[in-house]
């Protein structure tokens, strides 16, 4: 199953991606070249996915998850 960006989240998109589609992702994701911010997000929250159900496959991409704690206060 090729990747769109157009294409919801779900169970059997996150089962679909290997390694190669994560690194374009991830690639996609470090170039931040969007036509929109809104594409970028659905990128990095796809990303997200993938490094909840999927970790074996986003262990060299977690930089791009911005995990920090921060302060809210």
């Amino acid at each position: 199953m090729k990747f769109i960006t157009e294409n919801k989240i779900s169970e059997e998109l996150v089962n679909s991606f290997d390694e190669e589609m994560t690194f374009e992702l991830a690639k996609r994701l470090e170039e931040d070249n969007y036509n929109t911010p809104f594409d970028g997000l659905k990128d990095w929250h796809l990303l997200r996915a993938l490094a909840i159900n999927r970790p074996e496959l986003t262990t060299n991409y977690t930089h791009l998850l911005d995990q920090e704690p921060f302060d809210e206060n």
